[in-house]
């Protein structure tokens, strides 16, 4: 890469970290002042560097307005499909993209558990790509809600509560899934058994894939039929899904807290500029 390139994407990931004075530019890129104006002014000059008026310099606005044509570009779905396949042709299971719309879940890709029919039956209907689903009923919906901001948390409770029989029970059962999505939040995935069908119950384990701001943007999880795969089993996978849903949101261009993919499927995490 061309030092003159290298230096100035290392100002502009700095500058990601908060404002800084030509002494603050020289002294992260190792140059002297003059070098780093010569580089600020051109950054400035094509809107990718604003100076402000206390001497600092701060990223553009250019900058932002490529960033979200960036972003508008990519599709999750296509950026997680290969890894969903991946994980599905490990271990056999249902893998499953969803995100969280209106307050429900809704699914955007599935690839499909090879699974023998049960005995004396056929075997569940699958899901499909574009099934709702409300979002507390679901290991999927309860990490998409235990990621919200407060006010939206609360507001989704609010209307929850408001479509529920009246009483104390509304108010018990409001406080309990908010224990719950802190519970979720703080371990950072979801597992349950879900009812698919009269007789069929299906455990499911899900985790969030993080977006570029930190928080939950989707959700990929394994779920199989409670006869193969019991919720203590299919948990056991829990690495696997974490090291997936991780590696998807650094390919998506996320910045989720690195702890699963160097050791597991080798994909690295970029070390931010610091302010120091």
């Amino acid at each position: 890469m061309s030092q003159t390139v290298d230096r100035a994407l290392t100002i502009l990931a700095s500058l990601g970290e908060g404002p800084a004075s030509l002494d603050q530019a020289a002294a992260r890129i190792g140059v002297h002042k003059s070098t780093a104006l010569r580089l600020l002014r051109t950054l400035q000059e094509h809107g990718f560097v604003h100076r402000q008026p206390d001497h600092r310099y701060r990223l553009g606005g250019r900058l932002f307005g490529l960033a979200q044509q960036a972003l508008e570009s990519i599709d999750i779905r296509q950026v997680a499909a290969p890894y969903l396949a991946s994980l599905n042709e490990r271990y056999g299971h249902t893998v499953q993209l969803a995100v969280l719309e209106d307050g429900v879940v809704l699914c955007l890709d599935r690839v499909e558990g090879r699974y023998p029919a049960p005995p004396g039956g056929s075997p569940a209907p699958a899901g499909r790509i574009g099934a709702r689903v409300p979002a507390a009923a679901t290991a999927v919906g309860k990490v998409l809600l235990a990621d919200l901001p407060e006010d939206q948390l609360t507001a989704y409770l609010d209307d929850l509560g408001a479509g529920a029989p009246t009483g104390p029970g509304a108010a018990v059962a409001a406080d309990r899934l908010r224990t719950e999505l802190a519970d979720v939040r703080r371990q950072g995935w979801a597992v349950d058994q879900e009812p698919q069908g009269r007789r069929e119950t299906v455990s499911c384990v899900a985790a969030p894939i993080v977006g570029a701001e930190g928080r939950s943007i989707a959700v990929c999880s394994i779920s199989a039929p409670g006869r193969l795969a019991a919720e203590a089993e299919l948990g056991r996978l829990l690495p696997e899904l974490l090291c997936t849903a991780e590696a998807i949101s650094l390919a998506y261009g996320g910045a989720p807290t690195p702890r699963w993919c160097e050791n597991r499927c080798g994909a690295k995490h970029v070390v931010r500029a610091s302010r120091t």
